[in-house]
């Protein structure tokens, strides 16, 4: 029997690799198209509920009204964390930790009865997401946290714990965008993270805040923060071009352009543009909303002068900012409020992997010495 050949020819950074099947998202990265369990972006993230976006993910079809409420009740049921968590918080923000480390430390300790359910585990680690992040956040700004509102959506429960009111249907309906639009994206850095971990058959708790660990790195979690700040900065619409042509002069980089995997526009930018256009109504809002499209478009023009070939268009950290801090988010929460939205692949990424995946063990090349000769300890 013929030994089966190995390729042995190193893609670095897994480029090009395709590892396994998946149902849940497919990303273009050349025709900018994005289909979340069959349906596109742009027809599901603006119109449906986060609950109803999870339930697709996790069972390939959108649920009915009886459905989503049971499930939807399922989910809010699991909001409060156990003391142990609180106490955790309450360490973690005297010694002020970044707020990924709270999360990533705090996830780890959401337990159940039903330890080796699966999916329940998935199902009390989304619910807890919002718990944790609100409840640390107050904690480092000196308050006590506010307890889950159970009869509020998952999107509004999460900006009720923030602010202590009831969020209007319009800052609910675009948390909601934002949630939908960027739950799951192909085998990014965090999802195949916890595909890894999952399938050694370890817990899902474990899979989960390794996806966080990875997501916390500055290289996958991106950058909104800086992304907004850049329009600050620039301030009025006739700074633009001047400020812009100086990074680019400098060498720096944009934050908000240019993807790995988009060589044309990313379609999440599209939908949470469409979102912001339609949540900023107000005079000032509307004057920011449109400084922040004339910034877009003033770095697209400079971007093709300076890098012609490089094809960088606006990504999706651009629009997150814009988004979440209309809401009213401040910058330090961006990026844990991409993890709650972001669990819901992960959970939907593990439980598809456990189905009928294969412990995932790739290869690598040995660029070390070969020969060497072991000396005792008198002998070096």
């Amino acid at each position: 029997m013929a030994t089966p050949t190995i390729d042995r020819i190193v893609r670095y950074g897994l480029q090009g690799v395709v590892a396994a099947d998946t149902r849940l998202s497919r990303v273009d990265g050349e025709r900018g198209e994005l289909l979340l369990a069959g349906y596109r972006l742009e027809d599901i993230a603006p119109n449906t509920t986060f609950e109803e976006m999870l339930y697709l993910l996790w069972h390939d079809v959108l649920p009915t009204q009886t459905q989503l409420t049971e499930f939807s009740e399922q989910l809010a049921s699991l909001r409060q964390i156990p003391p142990i968590a609180y106490d955790t918080l309450h360490a973690a923000a005297d010694k002020n930790l970044p707020i990924m480390d709270a999360l990533r430390m705090a996830s780890g300790l959401v337990t159940l009865s039903t330890e080796d359910d699966a999916q329940a585990q998935a199902l009390a680690l989304i619910a807890s997401f919002p718990t944790i992040v609100a409840a640390y956040w107050h904690l480092l700004n000196g308050d006590e946290p506010i307890a889950p509102d159970n009869m509020l959506s998952h999107a509004a429960n999460y900006l009720y714990m923030l602010t202590g009111n009831k969020p209007d249907d319009a800052h609910t309906r675009a948390l909601n965008t934002y949630l939908n639009t960027v739950i799951d994206h192909g085998f990014n850095a965090s999802t195949f993270t916890a595909r890894v971990i999952i399938s050694t058959h370890s817990d899902m708790v474990a899979a989960i805040v390794g996806a966080i660990g990875a997501l916390k790195g500055p290289l996958h979690g991106g950058a909104p923060g800086p992304a907004l700040d850049m329009v600050f900065e620039i301030g009025i619409p006739d700074n633009a071009e001047a400020y812009i042509r100086a990074k680019l002069d400098a060498g720096e980089r944009l934050m908000g352009f240019g993807h790995r995997v988009y060589k044309v526009r990313d379609p999440r930018a599209d939908v949470l543009n469409a979102e912001a256009e339609r949540f900023f109504v107000s005079e000032e809002q509307r004057t920011f909303y449109n400084l922040a499209r004339h910034v877009e478009q003033t770095a697209l023009d400079l971007l093709e002068e300076y890098k012609p070939n490089r094809r960088l268009q606006t990504n999706v950290e651009f629009y997150t900012a814009l988004i979440l801090h209309g809401i009213g988010l401040p910058s330090d929460l961006f990026t844990p409020t991409f993890a709650i939205a972001r669990v819901g692949g992960w959970t939907a990424h593990a439980l598809e992997h456990l189905e009928k995946g294969r412990i995932l063990r790739p290869l690598a090349n040995y660029t070390g010495a070969v020969g060497k000769n072991w000396a005792a300890i008198d002998k070096r």
